[in-house]
């Protein structure tokens, strides 16, 4: 777990691995010119005002993403300067987007894998800065290490890891320790992150060791440390209760399923959100088993429901007034002699009758559930998270998640709130001729519909089981949910930590009156 600390230090005085600046590409007349970025004042100084000079001759653009290293100047308690790429410089009187500022702490902080501590010597002019700086950082300091190297000895204990570790600790020059507002966003940008990457973790675990059980296990364990009620719905509750579309999915596997609703309450809360993630904890189609090729990310199918754990802990971590519910999901779709068939009927929990045509399509079934149950505790709004279909990353991409609803404005809102928390996503139609194509002769409906606008068609499955007059909102987070190229900026590889941004700040706009 990386450390954060707020300093009013200089950067010659602080001790550690590396200082971090960053510096821009030349705008206007100086097109093609390094420039420092603020911040970074007193290295330059210390370089006579020649820290562009002597970086552009080993090479460095200020390109976004680009990193170059150097020793430190005379004088410095850090031995190494680390110059990170910000991009185009800034015109008069602007300033760098909370974005910019997370991406190259970001990239910075993956550079310095393997480093004690860093001092981040970005540009810091006002405490948003400062919680950009200190997010990106410690989200890019993440490493997912707990199945790599490391061999037992006699004991048969681990006599170490060889892989290379994050880098430790975070200071972020500029940041003021004593002062209110600066400590605050401290504070949440370090709980915020620590969640996020305890989701990534989840995400990253492989499907041998995270299955239903132990998901409701780590989820209860959390709830009693952070003071959330927690009721984990077992095989037994779940067919008492009635939740066809969670025991359909999970019937065919050893491991059942589980409906685990974590609930975060304040004394003073007047609003009351509930977040609802699919945790499909490995996803191989079922019977309509996946093509080659297709499975071995499938430990993702998730990150629904670890989303929503992290937002849930992360409010009740911040203290927000506002009540936030998570309900988590979960089991494992397998293909046995006990798993459901393409054209079997599951009885759902609200009472509707779902044809089975295909038990790939599996997350809109066990969403159906919860979505029914959280609904019947009347909250103000409801968001559901899901890697849900693979016709939304055609659509949009790897980087950028849908949005869906049945009320506008509160669609329009949560992407607003998700795009200023530097979260990619677009709003996404749900067109009312597509739901024909779910008609059953069977059933009261189909868990399939059209393949084109496939993406679409989930989304108006998942609206069938919710109530008309709660506000209501489905991100599909299919595409950035997890990266299986190489990282970039904050991102790693595998498990990202999609849409806990966006959830937390709705919490936080809520909590605020903001949002009505």
């Amino acid at each position: 777990m990386t450390a954060l600390t707020l300093s009013t230090s200089g950067a010659a005085a602080l001790r550690a691995d590396a200082i971090v600046v960053g510096v821009a590409k030349g705008a206007g007349s100086k097109s093609g010119d390094l420039v420092v970025a603020p911040g970074a004042e007193a290295v330059d100084k210390a370089f006579d005002g020649k820290l562009a000079a002597v970086l552009e001759t080993l090479g460095a653009t200020g390109g976004e993403g680009e990193v170059t290293k150097l020793p430190a100047p005379s004088g410095f308690k850090a031995p190494v300067v680390l110059a990170v790429g910000l991009g185009k410089a800034l015109e008069k009187d602007d300033a760098y987007s909370a974005e910019a500022l997370r991406r190259a702490a970001g990239v910075a902080a993956r550079a310095l894998s393997g480093a004690k501590k860093a001092g981040f010597a970005l540009p810091v002019e006002a405490v948003e800065d400062a919680a950009a700086v200190a997010e990106g950082a410690l989200l890019g300091a993440y490493a997912f290490t707990a199945y790599q190297g490391g061999e037992k000895d006699g004991k048969g204990e681990k006599s170490g890891n060889g892989a290379k570790q994050p880098l430790a600790e975070v200071t972020v020059l500029g940041g003021k320790p004593r002062d209110k507002a600066f400590k605050a966003a401290a504070e949440r940008a370090l709980a915020l992150t620590e969640e996020i990457n305890r989701a990534r973790d989840l995400v990253n675990t492989p499907p041998n060791d995270l299955y239903p059980e132990s998901f409701a296990a780590v989820a209860a364990a959390a709830g009693k440390e952070h003071g959330l009620k927690v009721q984990v719905l077992d095989e037994k509750s779940l067919t008492k209760g009635g939740y066809g579309g969670i025991l359909g999915v999970g019937q065919g596997s050893e491991h059942g399923p589980r409906l685990v609703k974590l609930a975060y309450t304040h004394p003073k809360a007047e609003k009351t959100l509930a977040f609802v993630g699919k945790g499909i904890t490995y996803d191989s189609g079922g019977i309509s088993l996946k093509p080659a090729g297709h499975n071995e990310t499938m430990k993702c199918d998730m990150a629904g429901a670890a989303a929503v754990f992290a937002a849930v802990v992360t409010a009740a971590r911040l203290g927000l007034k506002v009540n936030v519910t998570g309900w988590l999901a979960l089991a494992e779709n397998m293909p046995s002699g006990s798993a459901t068939r393409p054209g079997d009927v599951l009885r759902m929990y609200s009472g509707k009758t779902v044809e089975v045509l295909n038990t790939d399509a599996e997350g809109r079934l066990v969403l159906a559930d919860a979505l029914t149950r959280a609904c019947e505790e009347r909250p103000d709004a409801i968001v559901d998270v899901a890697t849900l279909t693979g016709a939304m990353v055609l659509a949009l991409g790897n980087r950028t998640f849908g949005v869906m609803g049945n009320d506008e404005s509160f669609r329009t809102a949560v992407h607003e709130i998700a795009e200023e928390a530097g979260e990619q996503s677009w709003p996404m139609p749900m067109p009312a001729e597509l739901r024909k194509g779910m008609d059953s002769a069977t059933a009261d409906i189909a868990n399939m519909g059209e393949r084109m606008g496939g993406g679409l068609v989930a989304g108006l499955f998942l609206q069938e089981f919710v109530g008309e007059d709660i506000a209501w909102a489905h991100l599909d987070i299919a595409g950035p949910a997890y990266n299986d190229g190489g990282p970039f900026g904050y991102t790693p590889k595998g498990g990202t930590g999609s849409a806990i941004r966006t959830l937390v700040s709705l919490a936080e706009r809520t909590a605020a009156g903001d949002l009505g």
